[in-house]
């Protein structure tokens, strides 16, 4: 059984999208949930503190817990008033969900310095950030004889999976945001802390910013929505829930489908040599690789 009832949850990002799914959902389970989301625009830009603030109130009108938040996840202070504030709030923290993020697409050559800097800033270090507050509070926590089951879970792409054109600065910080949830994993579970990663296939602002992603996820007039971005949530709670037997592992959802993913692996077979390889022996056994790819 998943046990949520009562577990101290932030959702970063948790306005719109998947991030306020995942919200109403964990606190549909019973979680406390803490709604970050500073309301910018897709491109980072701008600030509207009403989408968090209406799904706290949609959260309390169906008889759960929520208070909003409204710091920086990139923000090394921010991501660290954050995680004080669902201690102020409720005593403590069980459940970090990093999802918040923004979307700059360009080319490669056409790519911006700022718009690099920036996806990279808000999804790396707007995983980072929050994890390294949450971890330093988890740590002190668990060295005062409080010994529990906490849950980070955090949030990839396709992008960053089979590498979108058009996306070199948020592909690369989708990557990175699964080996960061495997570093966690290794370094945190000492302390009682598992970190599982997910991979949503769901129509979000963000995607639907891509081209023809529109009509690939327009809605059904009738029967099952498999883009809806509520499909992910369960297996959010699941990632979220104190006994979730999974650590470092990442999951690709999209409707009803839920699929396990694979770190880097060696593939084939290799070739050998039993010195320094010369460059033109080298050429002629690399040429095995290209038959096999």
């Amino acid at each position: 059984m998943v046990e949520l009832d009562g577990r101290v949850a932030i959702v970063t990002g948790a306005g719109r999208g998947l991030g306020r799914e995942h919200a109403l959902y964990l606190a549909s389970q019973g979680a406390r949930v803490v709604v970050n989301d500073i309301g910018v625009d897709n491109d980072g830009t701008g600030g509207d503190r009403s989408p968090a603030a209406d799904v706290v109130a949609e959260i309390r009108q169906a008889g759960g817990t929520a208070v909003t938040n409204f710091d920086d996840v990139s923000s090394w202070e921010g991501s660290k008033a954050m995680v004080t504030a669902a201690i102020v709030a409720y005593g403590d923290l069980d459940v970090l969900v990093n999802n918040a993020g923004i979307l700059r697409d360009s080319t490669l050559i056409k790519m911006s310095e700022d718009d690099f800097d920036e996806v990279i800033r808000v999804h790396l270090k707007g995983h980072f950030a929050p994890t390294r507050w949450a971890a330093v509070h988890w740590r002190e926590r668990h060295k005062a004889g409080v010994v529990r089951r906490r849950n980070l879970v955090h949030t990839s792409s396709t992008s960053g999976i089979y590498a979108n054109p058009g996306q070199a600065n948020y592909g690369p910080a989708k990557s990175g945001i699964v080996t960061f949830s495997q570093i966690a994993a290794k370094e945190l579970i000492r302390y009682g802390v598992v970190s599982n990663c997910v991979v949503p296939g769901a129509r979000t602002r963000l995607t639907l910013a891509s081209p023809g992603l529109t009509e690939i996820m327009e809605p059904p007039v009738d029967g099952f929505d498999e883009w809806d971005p509520a499909n992910t949530s369960p297996l959010v709670a699941y990632l979220a829930g104190a006994t979730c037997p999974f650590n470092g592992e990442t999951f690709y959802a999209q409707g009803g489908t839920v699929r396990q993913l694979k770190s880097w692996t060696l593939v084939g077979d290799s070739i050998e040599h039993p010195v320094r390889w010369r460059l033109d022996e080298l050429d002629q056994a690399m040429r095995a690789f290209v038959q096999q790819h």
